[in-house]
């Protein structure tokens, strides 16, 4: 009994950590901040939820997540340039227009001519500039996917800054997860407590 005890007070308080997380993350992030493309690249991000403008997507050089036909979201550098060659800012994007178009490249066109003719018709959807509203990926959690991420882009041969920055486009912050996980984890630490209380009185 005590041992599921401790294991319950130790659930309440990794839930309210993640809320107060959350809260916090939120508080400092009620709206999201632009900055160029450049700034990003050279300043370092100003604070969490970010409108990335003046950059170039370069999907050809995207990568699959799942690594396979079935794709859930899509890694795409975002560049300052087009021509640029070192990639120091990575998009996770679900945008499904864009794992579509990266699908039918990818698998529905077979010869080169098909392809480049696909890349014609679509110039400009996959090296034209786009702007990206999302979060940075931070957080104990996030900072373990984001070296799985970054290990799985590496392996294509990527060239990759070891400073890259993530970005989880259309993600906002928490603000209700945060409430929720604290609201959970307060009440449960106040339920657990006060039967420990209840018990020792009953004990003497």
């Amino acid at each position: 009994m005590r041992r599921f005890r401790y294991t319950l007070i130790a659930v309440c308080l990794v839930l309210l950590f993640l809320g107060v997380t959350d809260l916090i993350l939120w508080f400092n992030n009620q709206t999201p901040q632009a900055i160029t493309v450049e700034t990003l690249e050279q300043t370092g991000t100003p604070q969490e939820w970010l409108i990335v403008t003046g950059g170039y997507q370069d999907l050809d050089r995207g990568v699959s997540t799942s690594g396979s036909l079935e794709m859930e979201a899509l890694l795409v550098p975002l560049l300052s340039h087009p021509d640029q060659e070192q990639i120091r800012i990575m998009v996770e994007t679900r945008n499904p227009h864009l794992l579509k178009l990266f699908q039918d490249y990818h698998f529905l066109t077979d010869t080169i001519p098909d392809k480049q003719r696909f890349r014609r018709e679509h110039s400009d959807e996959f090296k034209g500039q786009r702007e990206i509203t999302g979060m940075l990926v931070s957080g104990i959690i996030a900072r373990g996917n984001q070296q799985k991420l970054l290990k799985l882009a590496k392996q294509t041969g990527l060239d990759i800054a070891d400073d890259v920055i993530f970005l989880s486009e259309g993600k906002e912050p928490g603000k209700w997860r945060g409430v929720f996980f604290t609201v959970v984890g307060l009440l449960g630490l106040f339920k657990v407590l006060s039967r420990k209380k209840q018990t020792i009185s009953n004990t003497r």
